[in-house]
C-alpha cells in the first residue's frame, strides 16, 4: 500500500504564488496583443492671463516743435557815407524815430562851397549849350562841337548831384520807423566813410526763425498758427509766414519764419524760443507712458487684444508727454489695451482677459 505524499505549508504557499504570477502574466500579455494601449493624456496648455482696459481716441491738437530765435523785424547798422567830425547827435539810445528823421550831423568840410560851385558850373554849361544850339541851327557850329558842349553839361549835372548828395549825407536819416538800439559815436568824434554810427531796430513786429527736419516739412503750410514759448514761461502767438523751398545742404532741414506782433515792445529780440506750429486736430489716445514698449525691430508701440483674443502690437507716434500721461497716434479709434501682462505675451498669441475696464 502506497504511502501518502505530505507537503509542508511553506511549499504549498510557494507553489500557489508561482501559479498566480503565471496567470497574471498570461492575462496582461493577451490583453497587450488584442487591445491598443490607451493614448497618453498630456496636460492642457494654460493660456496667459492679461488685464486690459478700453481706450477711445480723442481729438488732439497736433504740433510740430522746433527751437528758434526771435529777431527784430528790421535791424540796420547806420554807417557814415562821408568823412567828418560829429557836430551833433540828434537821437539817443532808446529814442523812437520815424522814417526820414535825422539822426546826427557831421561837419561841413567845404561841401557847401562845392555845391555852390557845381550849381554855378551847371548854369554856365546850360548857357553855353543854349547858345551852341542857336548857332547850330544857323549852320555856324559843327556837330562835333555841339556834342562836346552837351557832354560838358552832363558832367556839370553829375557834379551837382554829387555835391547835393554829400550835403544830405552829412545828416543820416532813419530808413524806417524804429528805435535807436545802439549809439557808437559822440560829439567831436572823427568818422570815416564806413564808420558805424548807430544801430536801428524795429520791434513792434518780430521775426522768429527756426529749422524743420525734412521728414516733417510736408505737414507745414504758410498761414498756420504758431505758439512761441519763452524760457521764462511766457507765450506769444504768431503766424507761419515763410517756408524755404530748398533744404540746407549741411543739415537737410528747411528754414522757416514766423511773424509775431509785439505792440508792447517787449524786450525779447535775440532770445531763444520754442516754436510750436499748430497742425490741426488728429485722433489720439491718452495713455500711461509705462504702457509703451519696443518690438523686435525697435519700433515704439502698444500691445493690445483684438476681437479674437489675440495679442497685437500697434506702432505709435509719441505726440507729447508730461507727468500725467502721454498722447500717442497710430491706434484704432477704439482699442483694448493690455495694462498688465504685456511683457509675458507675444504678438499673435491667444490670451485670457481678466477684465476689460471701461
Amino acid at each position: 500500500m502506497l504511502k501518502k505524499l505530505s507537503l509542508s505549508p511553506v511549499i504549498i504557499a510557494v507553489i500557489l504564488s508561482f501559479v498566480l504570477l503565471l496567470w497574471l502574466f498570461s492575462g496582461d500579455n493577451y490583453g497587450a496583443k488584442n487591445e491598443a494601449p490607451e493614448a497618453q493624456k498630456l496636460p492642457q496648455q494654460q493660456l496667459a492671463l492679461v488685464e486690459t482696459r478700453w481706450s477711445d481716441a480723442q481729438p488732439y491738437q497736433a504740433t510740430q516743435v522746433a527751437q528758434g530765435q526771435i529777431l527784430p523785424w528790421r535791424s540796420v547798422s547806420i554807417k557814415s557815407q562821408q568823412a567828418g567830425t560829429v557836430e551833433a547827435v540828434l537821437k539817443q539810445q532808446g529814442d523812437a524815430v520815424k522814417q526820414g528823421d535825422k539822426l546826427l550831423q557831421l561837419s561841413n568840410e567845404g561841401r557847401s562851397a562845392l555845391l555852390a560851385q557845381a550849381k554855378a558850373n551847371l548854369t554856365l554849361r546850360n548857357s553855353e549849350l543854349d547858345s551852341a544850339k542857336a548857332l547850330g541851327k544857323a549852320k555856324f557850329l559843327s556837330a562835333t562841337e555841339l556834342t562836346r558842349l552837351q557832354s560838358e553839361q552832363a558832367k556839370a549835372q553829375a557834379e551837382l548831384i554829387t555835391a547835393e548828395l554829400a550835403i544830405s549825407q552829412r545828416s543820416p536819416e532813419a530808413p524806417f520807423n524804429g528805435i535807436v538800439d545802439r549809439r557808437h559815436i559822440e560829439v567831436g568824434d572823427l568818422v570815416q566813410v564806413g564808420s558805424e554810427l548807430m544801430q536801428l531796430v524795429q520791434i513792434d513786429q518780430l521775426k522768429v526763425t527756426a529749422q524743420i527736419a525734412q521728414q516733417d516739412i510736408a505737414a507745414l503750410s504758410v498761414g498756420q498758427n504758431v505758439t512761441l514759448r519763452l524760457l521764462d514761461g511766457r507765450t506769444l502767438n504768431g503766424t507761419l509766414s515763410f517756408i524755404s523751398y530748398a533744404a540746407d545742404n549741411a543739415t537737410r532741414s528747411f528754414y522757416i519764419e514766423v511773424t509775431v506782433n509785439n505792440p508792447e515792445l517787449l524786450r525779447i529780440a535775440g532770445v531763444s524760443v520754442t516754436v510750436e506750429v499748430q497742425l490741426g486736430d488728429i485722433a489720439a489716445h491718452r495713455i500711461s507712458p509705462a504702457l509703451l514698449s519696443l518690438n523686435a525691430s525697435g519700433q515704439l508701440g502698444i500691445s493690445a487684444v483684438n476681437e479674437q483674443q489675440q495679442v497685437k502690437f500697434y506702432s505709435v507716434t509719441l505726440l507729447s508727454a508730461d507727468n500725467d500721461g502721454a498722447w500717442v497716434s497710430g491706434l484704432p479709434q477704439r482699442v483694448q489695451i493690455i495694462t498688465q501682462g504685456a511683457g509675458f505675451v507675444q504678438p499673435g498669441s491667444t490670451v485670457r482677459v481678466a477684465g476689460a475696464k471701461p
